[in-house]
């Protein structure tokens, strides 16, 4: 309820102008059905009132039916309201970005970007979870503005060995997630104005934030070995940064090959431009060993390496982590001290003790095994229906589309009926040539629905024979 301000030399009475200030509130949905009002005292002392006045004010909204007096429950909104005063279903929907009308808040069959929901490991998440709530309940202060130095101190010891990255616990910053460790590193760099490489196709969100961040992102196609860097060259040769997911690119799943490797890193050390790695489930490879992340070998001054546990272990964690390199790390720190933060005290300390128990390897291991069968049976099961053109593509299938049709409304239509794949046209820069196609990621699917919820899916679409994988 936004602050109520009354107006003392106003006609109308303070106890008028209280009940119409909750009436607009419930109104506009900022007080919703069941939410509980605060106490007459309480609500008094907060306006310098007496409480015979707020009473007042309730009484009449009560008699109204807005209100419901609930004993020692306290005072609530009516759950269920007059038609005259029904508050809006959607009113703040159409303020989300585009991109969120095709999630949900539930782990939907093919939804990308969320782990295998039936595979989390509930029961020991919730006990170290639990320990880690006692532990920092009494903590006082702000601690480290890095993080918590034990979880600090687990995330450079699994670098080291998952990706082979070679650091210390100082050069690691507890974040939000990978947007928030790309928030800390445009700002470090220093981007603003500047131009920034960026794959196509590549991750949407990416280029959105750039945007934001006044950066203009620079589209460099993509092929068979990654980021073509002579591209890049030769589009923006002075560009800020590159942003890329060298160990399984997004959305093709393809591995940034050495030479490029080594290309990218001779770019930066020339122009003294910095690379963003985006390490973008790259333990998660399900075709042989992962490679190696770009910040573990030569030239690694020039990249920021940034992870998150949010598609590994589960989003609601909310955790992630920067790697910051030795020439800008306190610029890193400053930026993460002043203008960032680390998430909760209690889900870093869970996270610290899930990864130095072993237990995060262990759910690596598990889920690179289930999503190798899972994307299995997808492709079996779509070839099978008939459709033939699929491809893997990392922890997804990529079902080609023609080009004309409008895979961004099919998505919506898909989620409509409980069903979450993702259209492939926005993983394309606006002047790259028309792409249409659906990304059916495989950490949801259940071997025992597959060929139903296919079914459900083709219901949607008509898929011309003709259709070719050279379409994606």
């Amino acid at each position: 309820m936004a602050t109520l301000t009354l107006d003392r030399v106003s006609p109308a009475t303070l106890a008028d102008q209280i009940a119409r200030h909750i009436e607009f509130a419930i109104a506009e949905g900022s007080l919703q059905s069941g939410g509980r009002l605060p106490s007459w005292r309480d609500l008094a002392g907060q306006l310098g009132v007496a409480r015979g006045t707020v009473r007042a004010a309730y009484e009449k909204l009560i008699d109204r039916g807005l209100l419901i007096a609930a004993g020692a429950a306290g005072t609530r909104v009516a759950e269920h309201l007059p038609p005259t005063i029904v508050p809006p279903s959607s009113g703040g929907e159409s303020l989300l970005p585009q991109d969120f009308h095709f999630r949900s808040t539930q782990a939907l069959v093919f939804q990308m970007g969320v782990p295998a929901h039936d595979a989390f490991p509930a029961t020991l998440w919730a006990r170290l979870h639990r320990q880690a709530v006692q532990s920092t309940s009494l903590q006082t202060g702000y601690g480290d503005p890095r993080g918590l130095p034990e979880l600090r101190s687990a995330v450079a010891s699994h670098v080291a060995i998952a990706r082979g990255i070679e650091c210390s616990p100082e050069q690691i910053i507890v974040t939000t997630g990978f947007r928030g460790g790309l928030g800390i590193a445009l700002r470090a760099i220093g981007a603003t104005g500047r131009q920034a490489w960026v794959e196509d196709p590549g991750y949407p969100v990416t280029r959105y934030a750039l945007e934001l961040a006044g950066v203009h992102p620079v589209p460099v196609p993509v092929d068979g070995d990654g980021m073509i860097v002579a591209r890049g060259r030769e589009l923006a040769p002075r560009a800020a940064l590159a942003v890329v997911t060298p160990g399984q690119q997004a959305p093709s799943g393809v591995a940034l090959a050495e030479h490029r490797r080594q290309e990218l890193l001779q770019w930066a050390e020339s122009c003294g431009g910095w690379i963003v790695e985006d390490d973008y489930l790259a333990e998660l490879h399900l075709a042989g060993r992962s490679p190696n992340a770009l910040a573990s070998g030569g030239g690694v001054e020039r990249v920021i390496h940034v992870g998150t546990f949010s598609k590994t272990i589960a989003p609601m964690v909310g955790v992630g982590f920067l790697v910051a390199p030795l020439p800008l790390a306190r610029r890193l720190i400053d930026v993460a001290t002043w203008l960032g933060g680390p998430p909760n005290a209690a889900l870093q300390l869970a996270l610290s003790a899930f990864l130095s128990e072993g237990h995060y390897l262990r759910h690596l291991r598990r889920m690179r095994r289930l999503y190798g069968q899972r994307r299995q049976c997808l492709l079996d099961t779509l070839t099978r229906l008939g459709i033939e053109t699929a491809v893997p593509a990392a922890l997804s299938v990529m079902l080609p589309l023609p080009d004309d049709f409008d895979d961004r409304r099919l998505a919506l239509e898909a989620c409509a009926v409980d069903l979450g794949p993702a259209p492939l046209s926005p993983w394309f820069a606006a002047d790259s040539p028309p792409r249409s196609g659906l990304l059916l990621a495989v950490a949801n699917v259940r071997e025992r629905n597959i060929e139903q919820d296919c079914r459900r899916l083709l219901t949607l679409i008509s898929i011309p024979k003709g259709v070719s994988k050279e379409q994606v």
